[in-house]
C-alpha cells in the first residue's frame, strides 16, 4: 500500500525522490518523507498530508543537498498519520535511516527487547524497530548489519537503508512486498513500482523474496539470503512515460476508461493468430484438462468480480464447475482443493497479499495454478504454473477500470481455448466465438460512444445517499462491480443484489425516490428483470436501466435508460460495465470527490 523510492548517483537526490514519490501518489498515502545522505550526514524531512507539503517544506528538494537518498509515502497502519510516524525513520545515533513497505508482525517483541537495551523510540510504527536493529548489529559492515536485522523480522517488507558512514551506498531487501531496481548510467534507483522509474530508465531488475541488493552510482549487486552474490536477468519496461500521464484528461480514471478499447485489443489481438487462439503462457493438453474436476477463481475487489462474471462463461463452455472465492476468505478456509483443481488467480498488480497467501495454500494442496496479471515479474506471476498477462499498460487511478475489462477478456480467451481443446466446440462454433472476441474492442468503443447522456444522469442522481444495483445472472455479476465503482469513488452507499432476491428482504429498503440501477442486458432473463423493475417502481423507486439498444419494452418501465450495443451474451460483461464506470465517474465528479485517490483506499494492497 505504501510506496518507496531510492536514488544514488551524481545528481541531487532530493528532487528525484520527490518526483518519484509523486508518481506513487496513486497508491494511496497520508504522509510522506525523504532522507538524503551528504558528506557523512543524513538529513531527514517528513510531513503528514500530501507530497505538496513536503515539496514546500524542502523547497522542492533544493534545501536538502546530497547524492543518495530514500523516500516514502505511508498509509497509516501502526500509529496515526503524524509527522513522527511518517517514514523515513532514523537510528538513535543518526547513522542509519530506513524506509519500509509492509508489516512487521513481531515488532512488539522486538520493540520491547530494543527498549530494554536502551534504544529510544520516537514513533508508534512497526518500522522503527528495523532501523534500531541495524544500529545494534552494525560493527563496520553495512550489508552484514542489514542482513542480521532482517533475519529477526517476521512479516512482509521492502526496505531501503542509508548509512552515513557509507556515502553513496544504499542497501535494499525484500520479503513478500514488491521491490524493483532501476539501472541507469552513473546512477541507480529502487522503487516499489515501475511508474517511479520509467522517467529515468527502462532497464530493471526484480528482486525475489529473501534477496538483498547493494546500490551505488556505478553498480548494483544482488545477494541471496546467505550473502552470496547472484545474477539477475535485466527486464525491459515496454510502455512509455506518456502512458503513465493523463494525456489531456482531467483524471487518470477517465483516461483509463477511455483506453479500454485499446487495452482489450492489446490483450486479445496478439493471441489470435490465423483465426486461432494461441495462449502464450498456458499449455495444458486435452488430457491434462480432462483431469480437472473443478476450477477455483480467487481474487480481491474488482478482480474477484471479474471472476464472478467469467464464471458463467467458463461453466457454459468448458462444462466444469467454477467456484469463485475471495482470497481473504479462501486463505483461512479449509478448501477442498487437490491436484484435480485448476486455480485461476486474478490480480492487476500481482502483489495482492491475500491473493498470494491463498495461492500458496492452494499450491500446497496440489492445485495447478494459472495467474492472470498485468505486472510482468510480479510475485503472483512468478508463483504460478502458468501466467497470462493482460498487457493493459500502467493503471494509475485507484479504482480499476481497464484492469477489470482486460482480466475478463483474458478469461474469455482461456475458456474458449480450453473448450475447444477439450472437444466441446465444433470448428464452426469455435470460429464464431473467436470472431465475437475479436469484436470486443469495437463493442467497448461503441458503448463509450453511447454514454453521451451520462453526465446529465449523474447530475440527476448524485445527491442520493444510497443506490441499489440489481440484475440476474451475468447482469448480477456486473452489478457487483458497478456498485463497487460507485461506492469507492463517490462515497455513496451502493449495494448490488440479485434481482430475484428482492422479495427475500431487500425490497423492504425501497422508499419513495430510492435510486435503483437495473441491469437488463442478459436476454435470457431480461423479462424477469423487467418484472423486478415493476416491483420496485410500485414502491416509489426511481429506476435507471441499463439495456441493449433496441429493447423497446424497457422504456415502459424505467425512468431513465442507458444503452449498450448488442454483444454475444458470453462476452457481454466486458461491454456492460463500461457505462457503469462512466456513471460512477461523473457522480463522483458532481460530488467533488478526489476521483483518482479516493479516501482510505490504496491501489496495491500488499498487506492484509
Amino acid at each position: 500500500m505504501c510506496g518507496i523510492v531510492g536514488f544514488t548517483g551524481k545528481q541531487n537526490a532530493a528532487p528525484i525522490l520527490l518526483e518519484g514519490l509523486k508518481k506513487l501518489e496513486y497508491r494511496g498515502y497520508d504522509s510522506a518523507g525523504i532522507a538524503v545522505e551528504n558528506s557523512g550526514v543524513i538529513t531527514l524531512s517528513k510531513v503528514s498530508g500530501r507530497i505538496a507539503n513536503l515539496c514546500e517544506k524542502t523547497d522542492n528538494g533544493n534545501n536538502i543537498p546530497g547524492y543518495s537518498g530514500i523516500g516514502h509515502t505511508r498509509w497509516a497502519t501502526h500509529g496515526a498519520p503524524t509527522d513522527a510516524n511518517a517514514h523515513p525513520h532514523m537510528s538513535c545515533d543518526g547513522r542509519f535511516s530506513v524506509v519500509h513497505n509492509g508489516i512487521i508482525e513481531n515488532y512488539m517483541a522486538l520493540r520491547e527487547e530494543l527498549h530494554a537495551k536502551g534504544y529510544a523510540f520516537k514513533s508508534e510504527t512497526d518500522t522503527e524497530v528495523i532501523v534500531h536493529l541495524v544500529e545494534m548489529y552494525y560493527s563496520g559492515d553495512f550489508r552484514e548489519a542489514v542482513m542480521k536485522a532482517v533475519s529477526r523480522l517476521e512479516g512482509s517488507y521492502a526496505l531501503g537503508v542509508l548509512c552515513s558512514e557509507c556515502p553513496g551506498k544504499i542497501i535494499v531487501a525484500r520479503e513478500a512486498s514488491p521491490l524493483i531496481l532501476g539501472i541507469g548510467v552513473g546512477e541507480n534507483y529502487f522503487s516499489s513500482d515501475v511508474t517511479a522509474l520509467v522517467a529515468h530508465t527502462r532497464n530493471v531488475l526484480y528482486l525475489d523474496d529473501g534477496e538483498f541488493a547493494e546500490l551505488t552510482s556505478e553498480s548494483i549487486t544482488v545477494y541471496d539470503c546467505t550473502g552470496a552474490a547472484i545474477q539477475k536477468p535485466i527486464n525491459r519496461i515496454t510502455w512509455s512515460v506518456e502512458a503513465a500521464e493523463k494525456g489531456g484528461y482531467e483524471h487518470f480514471m477517465l483516461k483509463e476508461i477511455m483506453e479500454q478499447p485499446r487495452a482489450v485489443k492489446a490483450a486479445l489481438a496478439a493471441r489470435m493468430q490465423e483465426n486461432q487462439i494461441v495462449l502464450d503462457g498456458f499449455d495444458l493438453s486435452a488430457k491434462q484438462l480432462s483431469r480437472i474436476r473443478k476450477i477455483v477463481i480467487t481474487a480481491c475487489g474488482s478482480a474477484y468480480y471479474a471472476g464472478c462474471a467469467a464464471k458463467y462463461t467458463i461453466e457454459k463452455l468448458c462444462k466444469i464447475p467454477v467456484d469463485v472465492q475471495l482470497a481473504s476468505e479462501l486463505r483461512y478456509a479449509d478448501p477442498q482443493i487437490d491436484r484435480r483443481t485448476l486455480l485461476i488467480v486474478l490480480s492487476q498488480s500481482g502483489e495482492t497479499a491475500d491473493t498470494i497467501a491463498a495461492m500458496k495454500e492452494c499450491k500446497r494442496r496440489g492445485a495447478q495454478t494459472l495467474a492472470i496479471v498485468n505486472v510482468v515479474g510480479s510475485t503472483i506471476a512468478k508463483l504460478a504454473d502458468h501466467t497470462l498477462y493482460t498487457w493493459a499498460g500502467p493503471e494509475i487511478a485507484v479504482a480499476t477500470t481497464k484492469g477489470y475489462t482486460t482480466q475478463l477478456s483474458v478469461l474469455y480467451l482461456f475458456c474458449v481455448s480450453a473448450a475447444k481443446t477439450m472437444g466441446y466446440l465444433s470448428d464452426e462454433d469455435y470460429q464464431t466465438l473467436v470472431d465475437h472476441l475479436r469484436e470486443l474492442p469495437k463493442k467497448i468503443q461503441q458503448a463509450l460512444d453511447m454514454c453521451a447522456a451520462i453526465p446529465q444522469l449523474a447530475a440527476k442522481y448524485h445527491s442520493n445517499h444510497s443506490m441499489f444495483f440489481i440484475g440476474r445472472n451475468t447482469d448480477y455479476a456486473v452489478a457487483l462491480e458497478g456498485a463497487l465503482k460507485m461506492k469507492e469513488i463517490s462515497y455513496i452507499h451502493a449495494e448490488a443484489y440479485a434481482a430475484g432476491e428482492l422479495k427475500h428482504g431487500t425490497i423492504a429498503l425501497i422508499d419513495e425516490g430510492q435510486p435503483v440501477i437495473a441491469l437488463c442486458c442478459n436476454r435470457d432473463v431480461a423479462e424477469k428483470t423487467m418484472n423486478n423493475i415493476v416491483e420496485v417502481k410500485a414502491r416509489g423507486a426511481q429506476v435507471l436501466a441499463l439495456s441493449l439498444s433496441g429493447n423497446r419494452a424497457i422504456s415502459a418501465h424505467a425512468d431513465d435508460i442507458i444503452h449498450i450495443p448488442p454483444v454475444d451474451p458470453l462476452f457481454q460483461a466486458a461491454v456492460e460495465i463500461v457505462p457503469l464506470q462512466m456513471l460512477a465517474y461523473y457522480v463522483a465528479k458532481e460530488n467533488g470527490c478526489d476521483i483518482d485517490k479516493p479516501k482510505n483506499l490504496a491501489k496495491s494492497v500488499t498487506v492484509e
